[in-house]
């Protein structure tokens, strides 16, 4: 069986070194033979991204140019219909067969699963790695009843679990905290702040270029 992918969803608005710095980790942690980025079209769990998923397809892939291990897929990107992760699981699936394959989640987003599209078939899909920060370690208490019974199920502490089967593991794991905020930096540029050292040079030079996030004022 081939070495686990891991999967990285999001409105990635921008990309920042917070953002790369978990899929490093991962890479690390999990023992993946890679991350595969997948920006978000028209995101169902998130506000409305303020830029156009052109600039931000454009800003991940400038990202992550420089790392063999990264790779980026644009099906929710180029999709009409609604990002609902099951549809970029099965899209996946099917392209990656019987390869191991590990949706990276922060521990808020998993909480908040009840809430997403036929959630329950992730779990046929594919394996779950929950990133925690310390002192926030993931519990029971919290989650919804039916949440609570797929965790006692499906957890697992160990990482080698992800490489022996192909999917229905979850895996939690503390994350080094950066405490990067694309939301902040979209108000640093708003205001003519530089957020220079929060995300790549490319990224931010291709923000300037493209005048993205500047205020209407």
């Amino acid at each position: 069986m081939s070495d686990p992918i891991g999967i990285f969803g999001g409105t990635f608005d921008p990309v920042h070194f917070g953002h790369l710095r978990l899929a490093e980790e991962a890479c690390e942690r999990l023992g993946l033979a890679g991350v595969i980025w997948s920006p978000a079209g028209v995101p169902k769990h998130r506000n409305t991204p303020q830029t156009d998923v052109k600039h931000r397809l454009a800003m991940v892939e400038l990202a992550i140019a420089d790392n063999d291990d990264f790779r980026l897929d644009k099906f929710e990107a180029e999709s009409a219909a609604p990002s609902y992760t099951v549809n970029l699981l099965e899209h996946l699936r099917a392209e990656y067969e019987d390869t191991p394959l590990v949706l990276l989640l922060g521990a808020d987003a998993f909480l908040g699963l009840p809430s997403w599209h036929r959630w329950e078939e992730l779990f046929e899909l594919a394996h779950i790695a929950v990133f925690t920060r310390p002192g926030h370690e993931l519990t029971i208490d919290g989650m919804s009843p039916l949440l609570a019974k797929h965790f006692a199920k499906r957890a697992a502490v160990d990482a080698s679990r992800l490489a022996g089967e192909t999917e229905g593991v979850v895996l939690p794991s503390l994350l080094t905290p950066l405490d990067i905020s694309a939301t902040e930096i979209r108000k640093q540029l708003a205001h003519g702040g530089s957020p220079r050292y929060l995300l790549p040079e490319a990224v931010l030079d291709y923000i300037q270029t493209n005048n993205l996030y500047r205020s209407a004022n």
